[in-house]
């Protein structure tokens, strides 16, 4: 198991994309390092898939939004375990303006607060943690809200605040592949519509006419929503598999980005 000995922490790791990277991480011989705060109707679940994986883990329980917490939480990881290799920077939360409507002070901060500052002050923490391990991986979770904002079809699902928050999310991978160099690389998985976010499983996409959602997975290039295997393959090949990529920006969407249209036939030409 390539990751035995290894620490990784993952926040947000209660249900969906988080748990799912843990679980992979533990496959590989990670022991893990989880938080969680919200979905307590979750927390038995989340407790007996991680028993089942038969690898060492512990569940902080903590608001991230709370950042004077965050040093303290970091340092009880570094106590607990020893060290810490891996931080997935994972926590985010997205208001859908199919579900929010329009903007209010609470949402908005909610939004900035999670999605953008608790990843700073997590990453902040852990970096000389991982500069320490001497071989550590940072990956930064963002969405590509942060490129098509409150536009297209998607504009039902992205609210321009959070597009904010993950445009942010890249100046922060490219300032900490700088200060992290060489002992740390830093890497950002840039998400498009993926089931449990921003695609099924989610109350937002319940919401949508069954047009909506024909008009988004047409606007796709691959025709269908992302799979959270798709999400844990992607971090696996960032962990594992790309020991010479740094402050880069990996986008897993499906082609969303670059739109559904086709690329018209060659025109015959005047000359």
């Amino acid at each position: 198991m390539p990751l035995t000995g290894k620490i990784a922490l993952v926040p947000g790791s209660v249900r969906g994309i988080g748990r799912a990277i843990a679980l992979d991480l533990a496959e590989r011989g990670a022991s893990l390092a989880l938080t969680r705060h919200d979905w307590p109707q979750d927390f038995e679940a989340m407790e007996k898939a991680f028993r089942q994986s038969g690898r060492p883990f512990r569940i902080f329980d903590i608001d991230l939004r709370q950042t004077a917490a965050i040093p303290e939480l970091v340092e009880d990881v570094r106590r607990h375990f020893g060290r810490l290799d891996i931080l997935i920077n994972n926590i985010e939360r997205g208001g859908m303006p199919v579900v929010h409507g329009k903007y209010t002070c609470e949402q908005w901060n909610l939004e900035q607060e999670t999605t953008l500052r608790a990843k700073h002050w997590l990453a902040e923490a852990a970096l000389p943690h991982l500069k320490a391990s001497g071989d550590g991986c940072l990956i930064n979770i963002s969405s590509i809200a942060a490129l098509t904002g409150r536009s297209g079809p998607a504009g039902l699902l992205f609210n321009e605040g959070y597009a904010a928050a993950n445009r942010g999310i890249s100046i922060l991978t490219e300032t900490w592949a700088r200060i992290g160099a060489p002992e740390v690389r830093v890497n950002e998985l840039m998400l498009g519509l993926v089931e449990t976010r921003h695609g099924p499983d989610t109350r937002g996409w319940s919401l949508l006419t069954d047009p909506e959602k024909a008009a988004l997975t047409n606007h796709t290039l691959l025709r269908r929503i992302g799979r959270i295997e798709d999400v844990v393959r992607a971090i696996r090949f960032l962990v594992l598999e790309a020991p010479y990529m740094t402050g880069s920006l990996l986008r897993l969407d499906g082609g969303y980005v670059l739109g559904g249209e086709k690329v018209p036939p060659m025109p015959m030409g005047v000359e």
